[in-house]
């Protein structure tokens, strides 16, 4: 599997110099402004995607949603997981057994709280979503743990 690191995690490599790499806008499509952002989502929904917050197991607002539709980033509204890639995993936050399209999360390396793990983030505005792990069900055997508050769902209309 393809795991994306990020240059910025690089602190005061050589690498993060000679490329000038800013910590705000590397690597992604969508600049993101963090006051207009404030403004926009609510104390929780910016803490999660702009501060690498998680939100409480259970609470989140997708965790056992079960329409049919697709779930965008709440930041700049990009694609990222659909409703058949859904599956209940039991961890108290929307998990997804793929992306909605390859591309649309990037993977960042994450060794905080004292693990490792693999961070997903928006590849179109770097908004964190959660984390993916190697627990999931077939076909690919990844379990995205994405934070509802990271999310907004669209439903599919009915064709009448």
């Amino acid at each position: 599997m393809f795991r994306y690191i990020d240059v910025q995690d690089l602190t005061d490599s050589p690498v993060r110099q000679k490329y000038k790499v800013n910590r705000e806008t590397s690597n992604f499509e969508v600049k993101v402004d963090k006051a207009e952002l404030k403004k926009k989502l609510t104390p929780e929904q910016y803490h999660v995607t702009q501060e690498k917050g998680t939100e409480r197991a259970f609470s989140g607002e997708f965790y056992d949603k079960k329409d049919d539709g697709n779930y965008y980033c709440i930041v700049c509204d990009a694609l990222l997981f659909k409703s058949d890639g859904k599956f209940d995993s039991g961890c108290g936050w929307p998990s997804f057994y793929e992306m909605a399209e390859q591309g649309s999360v990037k993977m960042r390396s994450d060794n905080t709280h004292g693990m490792e793990r693999t961070e997903t983030v928006c590849a179109k505005c770097g908004a964190h979503l959660g984390h993916v792990f190697e627990d999931g069900p077939k076909p690919t055997g990844q379990r995205y743990c994405i934070n509802s508050a990271s999310l907004k769902f669209q439903g599919k209309t009915k064709a009448k």
